[in-house]
């Protein structure tokens, strides 16, 4: 789910926002660094990035050649999201189809829970569609659901993870009613 990660990038500093005061070069370092992080948005190996929690050192600039422009290199710590096979999780139910149901959680947008992973639920078409179990339990628009990890995969051309989660095993299914 979160990881705390230790990286090292190279952030480069246009020459014209270069200024003789530390504190302005280090503050034009870490605005940089942020929005580099913000466009990366994730990788296969860390998952989504989330929050940068320490910049821990800034290297000696060095000077491109043609450009002008200085290339630092920086370590800092991060918060990451990433899901991992075999881990129980919590997501809301946004879009119910026949054959299954999509899920948010976290920044993951795209977990699939298929008909065939939830055995005791119905499909219940209608204007607004559910799956329901003998025991009344509803799988609805909104609904939080606690369930397992059965595989992930990262899409490189989207910057994006997809999972495959399935309701096989004990205490999963619903565990709230409509969340706004």
């Amino acid at each position: 789910m979160y990881v705390k990660s230790q990286l090292s990038w190279n952030v480069i500093i246009p020459a014209e926002n270069l200024d003789v005061e530390g504190l302005m070069l280090q503050k034009a370092i870490v605005i940089r660094l942020m929005d580099d992080f913000a466009s990366k948005k994730a990788s296969k190996n860390l998952g989504y990035f989330m929050a940068l929690t320490s910049l821990e050192r800034i290297g000696e600039g060095k000077v491109r050649d043609h450009t002008g422009d200085v290339l630092f290199p920086v370590e800092f710590s991060c918060l990451t999201f990433k899901l991992f096979r075999g881990e129980i999780l919590e997501g809301v139910v946004d879009k119910i189809l026949k054959h299954g149901v999509f899920l948010r959680c976290g920044p993951t947008n795209k977990v699939y829970l298929s008909h065939q992973k939830m055995a005791d639920y119905k499909y219940v078409p209608g204007e607004n569609p559910i799956f329901m179990n003998e025991k009344m339990s509803r799988i609805e628009k909104h609904t939080v659901v606690r369930f397992i990890v059965f595989g992930a995969r990262y899409v490189e051309a989207e910057k994006e993870f997809q999972a495959v989660v399935s309701l096989e095993g004990d205490y999963l299914g619903p565990i709230s009613q409509t969340v706004s």
